[in-house]
């Protein structure tokens, strides 16, 4: 396969993985009444935007309506994936952790999770402007400042997954949420040599295929845990 067609294919191939797992997020979610998914799902949703409209950026082609459409890919960002934060807790409390069943706990969440939100609006999202930007053969639009590292929204969230993932290791003995989450830092963290600016995104497909078995691990004891 030709260099500037590879990433075209890997967005592709991320946002058709997504809708994969969106499925069987959805279908879990009736099946088996897993909370915790009520918070993932929507990310799963933006993550099909996020990668669809890079996907296809080059065949929209540059112009208002991309610019357009690559905005809302940072307004989804901005409200979906601080949801993380809200998964992570109700993921506590389905295993057994009985402080995360305080109401301290249960507000601590929520307004760390709205916290997020307004921060990225005001620091990222607010007065953002974009330009755009061919690399690898996908045409995107981004933000013509500089990148000075992973947002501070994005750092919390990580912490707060990982922090989690500890827990429910030494809990219920199931290491794949901290195996998902530590796999993600690392492959933000990591220059790779690979001439790709989808490939770190493997990370990210690792991550949230380790949240969905997360919740259906947990289906099991739903009755059991949750409150």
């Amino acid at each position: 396969m030709e260099g500037n067609k590879i990433d075209t294919f890997l967005f592709s191939f991320f946002s058709i993985a997504y809708v994969a797992i969106l499925v069987i997020g959805v279908i879990s979610l009736r099946t088996y009444k897993i909370k915790s998914l009520v918070f993932l799902l929507p990310v799963v949703v933006g993550l099909i935007y996020d990668n669809g409209i890079i996907a296809i950026g080059q065949f929209i082609g540059e112009g208002l309506r991309l610019e357009r459409l690559n905005l809302a890919r940072f307004w989804i960002h901005a409200c979906f994936t601080p949801l993380l934060v809200l998964f992570s807790w109700k993921t506590l409390k389905q295993g057994g952790v009985l402080w995360a069943k305080k109401p301290l706990s249960t507000f601590s969440a929520y307004a760390l999770t709205f916290s997020l939100v307004l921060f990225e609006f005001f620091s990222e999202v607010s007065g953002l402007h974009l330009v755009a930007n061919m690399e690898n053969g996908v045409l995107s639009y981004s933000s013509d400042e500089p990148s000075t590292g992973p947002p501070l929204m994005v750092l919390v969230v990580s912490l707060v997954l990982l922090v989690a993932s500890i827990i429910i290791w030494i809990k219920q003995k199931w290491k794949w949420f901290f195996a998902g989450s530590l796999a993600m830092i690392i492959g933000s963290a990591v220059s790779l040599p690979i001439d790709s600016g989808a490939i770190t995104n493997f990370f990210e497909l690792g991550l949230i295929t380790s949240l969905l078995g997360t919740a259906i691990f947990q289906s099991k004891n739903i009755t059991k845990n949750s409150p």
